[in-house]
């Protein structure tokens, strides 16, 4: 099984957006967007801020926490890669596993999330071609 790359994609901008809640507080970077159009950091670096789409960020955000109960190992593993930005190695040393089970449970994951989104979107239509 190979990674599912628009959950990947969904996943990766959940974890900069659950970052940032957990950061500030809210949903929101906690420097101002304004101060990085100058000259940038040490050595003219200047971090890329990635515009999140909230209302998706929060969607995707509802079936990570649907995993946290029922699959709490794909839950961590996500918090660990995607909030946490540690990486295969660094998040396989932490929950003491192979490098090839981290894979295999992202792969797990995305599956999960892809399944959950599916059973919204089908919820949705069968509320909508239900019309007394």
């Amino acid at each position: 099984m190979a990674r599912i790359e628009w959950v990947s994609a969904r996943l990766a901008i959940w974890g900069a957006w659950r970052a940032r809640r957990e950061d500030s507080g809210l949903g929101f970077p906690s420097t101002n967007i304004l101060l990085s159009l100058g000259g940038g950091g040490a050595g003219g670096y200047r971090e890329t801020v990635v515009p999140i789409n909230e209302l998706e960020a929060a969607e995707t955000d509802r079936a990570v926490e649907s995993l946290k109960l029922v699959k709490s190992h794909l839950y961590l593993t996500l918090q660990h890669i995607y909030v946490g930005n540690t990486g295969i190695r660094l998040c396989a040393q932490r929950m003491r596993r192979a490098e090839s089970t981290i894979k295999a449970q992202l792969e797990q994951a995305d599956a999960e999330i892809a399944r959950w989104f599916d059973a919204k979107r089908e919820a949705a239509e069968a509320k909508r071609s239900f019309t007394p």
